[in-house]
């Protein structure tokens, strides 16, 4: 999304129009713009692109209205929100992109009210249209067939990788000790001694926050993913007030609530994560070494010693699959951790390897048992060994196309109309045919 300056004035204008839905210029210079803001490669017919993306959407959107597809206030709200909290992120701070944007939060969630809430119409629309195609293996083959061999994708060694992960629990010394020092921070911050930001600078066990914002991170309180004990004591408290020590899943925290508008929330914290000995991190060993035993004998499967004595929240749901960035549960060498390929170096496929100590990301000390479920070799893309992907790329275009055939029968019902400045672009031809378009 791309914001605008109130500075300046610039003159808009209508440059198309599908049904009774407007597109203006400042849609498209918009579009434009965010694209170079990403760093995304621009290319010289990019607006007439955006322009005959825009005037698909508003197509779909009508049906979807004619249809009464449902589309509530709800999930448009959540949509927005996410959106806010990437911007949040991109810029540093809620008040950062306040002063980019030159609006308030609430004036930047209006802004996206329609845009958003056009798109979850015309997702939905296209969902009803292509629901319900499916492929024969006949169809993946023949797709395949006709891809140019010279340019087949070469892939990397994959593997599928599960691992049993098991944190040690520290010592009730450890945990008193944390709380301490955390009732001793907020002493001197409730009391002037000490700026709460520093000492999340200083002390903070919570590497994503102490370096980058000083502890502070922004909240929305129907954000997912989130503890949600450190969510119900960020928002019980009120502006400036720091809480009582308390336990979540990553370890004790203080908060201090900064600012708060309705759901949102930005709030600062310190995070002290009890210290594990030794001693701690061997019985841990010991245990899973135990559990690894009974996967080897078969008196365990490997899903339910997961269920059972995993303690990665993530990799539950997957069965105790590891993922990558696109939640794939196929991963390359470069995806893994350092540690985690040593693991794998001599693992062959079914094999589980012994329990080693790790730290993820968050320094958390942990201990892992590693599944080795399979590995490809390097190779180029072959309809045998790539079938899955192949059947899916075959899957998308059938979809393309099915949706295509939608838009040539519907774009003749519609009143179109298209700016003189766009008429000659390549992509309008399909909406300005005399056959098809009833506008002039």
């Amino acid at each position: 999304m791309a914001f605008a300056q109130p500075a300046k004035v610039v003159a808009d204008k209508i440059i198309a129009v599908v049904g009774d839905k407007v597109i203006l210029k400042s849609d498209i210079d918009n579009t434009v713009t965010d694209m170079q803001r990403q760093g995304i490669e621009v290319p010289a017919n990019a607006r007439c692109l955006s322009l005959e993306q825009s005037m698909g959407i508003k197509a779909l959107v009508l049906q979807a209205e004619k249809d009464s597809l449902p589309v509530t206030e709800e999930e448009v709200a959540a949509d927005i929100d996410n959106q806010i909290r990437y911007f949040i992120s991109s810029y540093g701070s809620k008040e950062k992109l306040e002063e980019i944007s030159g609006k308030s939060m609430y004036q930047l969630k209006e802004d996206f009210k329609d845009g958003f809430r056009e798109r979850k119409l015309a997702a939905a629309m296209r969902n009803k249209i292509v629901d319900g195609i499916r492929i024969t293996p006949n169809e993946v083959k023949a797709y395949f067939d006709k891809l140019p061999k010279d340019s087949l994708t070469y892939y990397e060694s994959e593997l599928e990788i599960g691992q049993i992960v098991a944190f040690p629990k520290a010592s009730r010394e450890a945990e008193e000790y944390c709380i301490e020092q955390l009732t001793e921070f907020k002493q001197q911050a409730e009391s002037g001694k000490k700026d709460f930001k520093k000492l999340a600078d200083i002390y903070s066990d919570d590497a994503a926050t102490q370096q980058q914002n000083n502890g502070q991170l922004d909240l929305n309180r129907s954000q997912k993913g989130f503890d949600a004990t450190f969510m119900g004591k960020a928002f019980a408290l009120k502006e400036g007030q720091i809480s009582s020590p308390f336990k979540s899943q990553f370890g004790y925290h203080i908060i201090q609530m900064v600012s708060r508008a309705g759901d949102d929330a930005s709030v600062r914290h310190i995070l002290k994560i009890p210290q594990i000995t030794q001693t701690e991190i061997t019985n841990t060993i010991q245990k899973l070494d135990t559990v690894r035993s009974k996967l080897i004998a078969g008196t365990i499967q490997f899903g339910e010693a997961v269920s059972k004595y995993s303690d990665d929240e993530n990799s539950k749901f997957t069965g105790g699959r590891r993922t990558n960035a696109e939640g794939s549960t196929y991963i390359t060498i470069d995806q893994l951790d350092k540690d985690m390929v040593v693991m794998l170096k001599d693992l062959k496929v079914g094999q589980f390897s012994l329990p080693k100590e790790f730290e993820n990301e968050r320094k958390k000390k942990g201990v892992r048992i590693v599944y080795l479920l399979s590995k490809t070799d390097p190779h180029r893309e072959n309809i045998k060994d790539d079938y899955n992907k192949i059947s899916q790329r075959a899957l998308e275009e059938k979809k393309s196309e099915a949706l295509e055939k939608w838009f040539n029968q519907k774009i003749g019902t519609y009143y179109i109309k298209v700016d003189e400045e766009y008429k000659n672009c390549n992509e309008m031809k399909k909406w300005t045919s005399p056959i098809l378009a009833t506008g002039k």
